[in-house]
């Protein structure tokens, strides 16, 4: 599952600390937000998913490292790749770049869970098989 999706991001004021640069933890929305779009490319609807059969992703773990700094009005590109596809997980590869040069790498866990108990459940089989096909 190597196929890498993109997704881009301009910079704004709210993004950004006193010293004008991407404040680190935002870059967690970035990439959260890549992995909605991810999924909405993919035919997965959160919204639908949660309504039709009362699953949701959660993150379990994510690990980041910072490279170089974005700055106000830069245009990131968030590059997601699926890793590996588990039986109640998605194990993502994610980075943040400008241009040619790479700011920001992540990996982040999300687990499916039943939300009437927020225990972990199995993907349902339609959703893990648009994402097999992605």
């Amino acid at each position: 599952m190597s196929v890498a999706f993109d997704w881009t991001v301009r910079v704004y004021y709210e993004d950004t600390d006193a010293g004008g640069i991407v404040f680190y933890a935002n870059y967690l929305k970035f990439f959260e937000r890549a992995r909605t779009e991810w999924l909405r490319a993919a035919g997965i609807g959160q919204q639908q998913l949660l309504e039709d059969e009362g699953a949701a992703f959660v993150v379990k773990s994510a690990s980041l490292d910072y490279h170089a700094p974005a700055r106000l009005d830069d245009v990131l590109s968030i590059r997601t790749t699926v890793e590996k596809l588990g039986r109640a997980s998605v194990q993502f590869s994610q980075q943040a770049w400008k241009g040619e040069q790479l700011l920001t790498t992540a990996s982040v866990k999300v687990g499916c869970v039943d939300t009437a108990t927020m225990r972990p459940r199995s993907l349902p089989d339609s959703a893990a098989a648009k994402m097999r096909a992605a």
